[in-house]
């Protein structure tokens, strides 16, 4: 491994007590994960977490609770990165004004990203693709607030 990838994710739950799971393509791979993505040089990590959810769905986030830091080394799925990962529950007041699918990776035409409410009951780290993120899910689940 050559360098370092740090990603901050954001476990959004709305008032249905459902999480936000987002469904993507890249170099044609699919997966799904939370949402969020990479920090960009010269940005705090909140500025990360809060730019990523600017950017993929338009909600501004209010307040975030730090969940869980990658322990373990992680190479990357798409270089040759260690990947280190940050998850925090968000928080926001705003509507959510963002079109979500029924059914895992239920793309429009052209589209490299839909995401999707699952209740939280019926959510487990199965429904991820990447180890780092059922490991963060593991951790994160018992912390969660409600």
């Amino acid at each position: 491994m050559e360098f370092f990838n740090i990603r901050v994710y954001g476990i959004l739950i709305n008032d249905q007590n459902q999480i936000l799971i987002s469904d993507e393509i890249y170099h044609g791979q699919q997966f799904s994960k939370f949402p969020g993505g990479g920090l960009e040089l010269g940005e705090s990590i909140i500025e990360c977490l809060k730019r990523e959810f600017i950017e993929e769905f338009g909600l501004a986030i209010q307040s975030a609770d730090l969940m869980y830091i990658t322990e373990k080394v992680i190479p990357s799925a798409f270089d040759n990165s260690q990947v280190i990962g940050i998850y925090y529950q968000v928080f926001t007041t705003e509507k959510f004004n963002f079109s979500v699918k029924d059914s895992a990776f239920d793309f429009s035409d052209g589209e490299l990203q839909s995401l999707r409410w699952i209740p939280l009951q019926d959510f487990g780290g199965d429904m991820l693709t990447f180890d780092m993120d059922k490991q963060a899910w593991e951790s994160i689940r018992p912390k969660l607030q409600k």
